[in-house]
C-alpha cells in the first residue's frame, strides 16, 4: 500500500512539473513592462548605447499554505494537529534573490511516553502547583503566531542548456518575532488530577504508542489543556499578553508551476527560538523516580507545508525567479532580433560621402556633391559651387568665366529688374538654425536652445561686419503678439549679455505670418533690411 501511495505522489509531482513548459519569454523591447525609473536604460539599450536591457516590472506573489507544525523540545511531540496555516507576500529583487513577508499560525501538541517525578520546575511548574506527588506524563498544547521577513534564493532558474523549467527549487533564511501560549492537560473532565500510577507500572511494555494509548484511556482523560504551562512570567517581553521572542528561520522548498499565474509549493521551515518553554517544560528530567539530574536545551519548531501561490500585478512579467535571464542572450546568438550590427565600412576614395561603387566623379576635397558624387552646381553654369564666386548667376549672364562670374548683358540697372543677388553676409553666415520654444512659454531657453545660440554667436564673431534678422511668428491676438515680442527679446538679451554680441547687429521682425508660432528664425540681413528696428519698446499687451 505504501509503495502505491509513493507512486501516486511521484506521478502527481511529474504532472505538475510538466505544466512549467508553457512559459513565454518576455520581449525586452516592450516598454510597457519597464519601470519609469529604468526608461533611460531602456532607451539607451534600444539605441545601442547600453549593452544590457532594463529589468522588467515583475509580479508579486501572494500565497497561502497549510501543513504540519510541531515543536522539538523536552516533551516529545505528536503530529497532525490542526489548524496550521501561513500566508505570505513575496517580491523579486533579482533573478536569484527575493524577499518574503510571512505570517504563520501553528498549533503543536506533545505527550511524553516516559513518566517524570521530582518536577519542581523553574517558573511555576503546574504539576507541582496542582498538588501532584507521584509520577506524571508531561504534555502540552502550544499556539504560536509568527511574523517574519525572509530572503529566498532560487537555485535552478538560471539554466545554460534549457530555456526554462516548471519546477523552482529554493532555499530561505530570515528573522522575525513570535508569540506563544503553552497549556498543559493536568486536570480531567471531572476537574480532578489524573492517576498515572496504572500507566507507570506498564512502562515495561517499551512501546511508545501503547503507553500513550494507555494514558489517553485514563477514566477522566479529556484532552482539554486547561492549565497554563510553566512560563517566563514578567521576565520576558509580552505582546498581546503572550511571551514574545525573536526567532531565526532556515528552510527549503520546491514550487511546481500550474500556469503563468498559479503554482503549488511544498516547503519545510525550521525555526530557532532560544527559548525552552514552548513545550511548557524547561528542564528535561531523567525518568528514574527521584532523579535530580536535569538537562536543558532550547526548543525549536518546524512547519512543513503545502501551499498555493498566485502571481498578482498587471503590465508585468512573471516573478523573476521563474525567468531565465539567459533566454534573451541565447535568442540573440541563435537568431538576432534586436542585435545592432557594426556599420559596414565601404571605400570612398575622394571622401565626399559617396562610396566608390556609386561615385560618378572624383571630387576635389571640400566640394559638396549630389547623391551620385557629382559636384553641386546650383546655377548650372558649369562651375562647381566650391569654386563658383557667383553661385547664382542668371541664365542671361551666362556663359561665365573660370570663377563662375557671368557678364551682365547691359550696363545699366534695368538688367537686374526682378532678380535678387545674395549678399556677401548671406554666403558667409550660411543657413542659421532656428530656436524652438515650449508651447505657451516665452522666456524659457532650454539647454539645446542655448547651445544653438552659442553656435550662432560664434558665427557672428567670425563675421563682425554682418548683421542678422530675428523673426518670430503669429500675431492674431494680443497674447500672441506679446509672446512673439518676448521671445525675440529674450534671445537678443541672451546674445548681448551672455555671448557678448552687440545689440545693434540684430534687426527685429515680430509677429510675422507663415511660420510656426513656437519658432524664432535667424537669417543674414540684406540692404533691404536696413529699415527694420534694432530696438523695439515693450508693447505691454499681455491681453487676450
Amino acid at each position: 500500500m505504501a509503495s502505491k501511495k509513493y507512486s501516486l505522489l511521484t506521478g502527481v509531482l511529474c504532472l505538475l512539473a510538466s505544466y512549467g513548459f508553457s512559459q513565454v519569454t518576455y520581449d525586452v523591447m516592450d516598454s510597457s513592462i519597464v519601470r519609469s525609473k529604468d526608461m533611460d536604460q531602456y532607451t539607451k539599450f534600444k539605441q545601442g548605447i547600453e549593452n544590457y536591457p532594463a529589468k522588467p516590472r515583475n509580479q508579486w506573489e501572494l500565497g497561502i499554505k497549510t501543513g504540519v507544525f510541531n515543536v522539538s523540545g523536552d516533551v516529545p511531540s505528536t503530529l497532525f494537529t490542526v489548524p496550521n496555516v501561513g500566508v505570505h507576500i513575496r517580491k523579486a529583487f533579482g533573478y536569484v534573490f527575493s524577499a518574503r513577508l510571512e505570517y504563520v499560525h501553528g498549533t503543536a501538541k506533545g505527550l511524553a511516553w516516559q513518566s517524570s517525578q521530582g518536577y519542581t520546575g523553574k517558573g511555576g511548574n503546574p504539576w507541582n502547583s496542582l498538588g501532584y506527588t507521584g509520577p506524571v506524563f508531561y504534555n502540552y498544547k502550544t499556539q504560536v503566531n509568527d511574523l517574519s521577513l525572509e530572503g529566498i534564493f532560487s537555485l535552478n532558474n538560471i539554466r545554460f542548456h534549457k530555456s526554462k523549467t516548471g519546477v523552482n527549487i529554493y532555499a530561505l533564511a530570515g528573522v522575525g518575532g513570535m508569540i506563544y501560549d503553552a497549556k498543559v492537560n493536568a486536570l480531567g473532565n471531572d476537574n480532578n488530577r489524573y492517576n498515572f500510577a496504572s500507566v507507570t507500572t506498564a512502562q515495561t511494555w517499551k512501546n511508545r504508542k501503547d503507553i500513550r494509548d494507555a494514558i489517553k484511556k485514563l477514566p477522566n482523560w479529556d484532552d482539554s489543556y486547561e492549565t497554563t504551562a510553566e512560563n517566563h512570567g514578567d521576565r520576558r517581553p509580552k505582546l498581546f499578553g503572550q511571551t514574545f521572542k525573536p526567532v531565526g528561520h532556515v528552510g527549503a522548498g520546491i514550487a511546481f508551476k500550474l500556469s503563468n499565474r498559479v503554482n503549488l509549493a511544498i516547503e519545510d521551515r525550521f525555526t530557532v527560538t532560544k527559548d525552552d518553554l514552548l513545550d511548557g517544560q524547561q528542564w528535561a528530567e531523567q525518568p528514574a523516580p527521584g532523579s535530580a539530574v536535569l538537562s536543558r536545551d532550547f526548543d525549536t519548531y518546524n512547519f512543513a507545508s503545502i501551499g498555493l501561490n498566485i502571481n498578482i500585478g498587471s503590465k508585468a512579467v512573471e516573478p523573476l525567479w521563474w525567468q531565465n535571464p539567459l533566454d534573451y542572450a541565447y535568442q540573440e546568438i541563435r537568431k538576432p532580433k534586436y542585435m545592432i550590427l557594426p556599420k559596414p565600412v565601404l571605400p570612398d576614395s575622394d571622401g565626399d560621402g559617396i562610396t566608390d561603387q556609386f561615385d560618378q566623379e572624383q571630387t576635389p576635397a571640400g566640394c559638396p556633391v549630389d547623391s551620385h558624387g557629382v559636384s553641386l552646381d546650383t546655377d548650372g553654369d558649369g562651375v562647381p559651387d566650391c569654386r563658383d564666386k557667383e553661385k547664382i548667376t542668371p541664365t542671361a549672364w551666362q556663359p561665365v568665366d573660370a570663377d563662375g562670374v557671368g557678364k551682365a548683358p547691359c550696363p545699366d540697372s534695368s538688367c537686374f529688374e526682378g532678380l535678387y543677388r545674395r549678399s556677401a553676409c548671406a554666403d558667409a553666415l550660411g543657413a542659421l538654425p532656428s530656436v524652438t520654444f515650449t508651447s505657451n512659454t516665452s522666456t524659457a531657453l532650454t539647454a539645446d536652445a542655448r547651445a544653438l545660440l552659442a553656435s550662432i554667436a560664434a558665427t557672428l564673431r567670425n563675421n563682425p561686419e554682418c548683421r542678422v534678422v530675428v523673426t518670430s511668428y503669429c500675431s492674431s491676438t494680443k497674447a500672441q503678439q506679446q509672446r512673439a515680442w518676448d521671445r525675440v527679446n529674450v534671445i537678443i538679451r541672451h546674445m548681448v549679455e551672455k555671448e557678448g554680441i552687440s545689440g545693434d547687429r540684430f534687426y527685429w521682425q515680430i509677429g510675422q505670418e507663415g511660420g510656426d508660432c513656437n519658432t524664432v528664425d535667424f537669417r543674414a540681413a540684406t540692404d533691404q533690411d536696413a529699415g527694420l528696428p534694432t530696438t523695439v519698446p515693450n508693447p505691454n499687451l499681455r491681453g487676450k
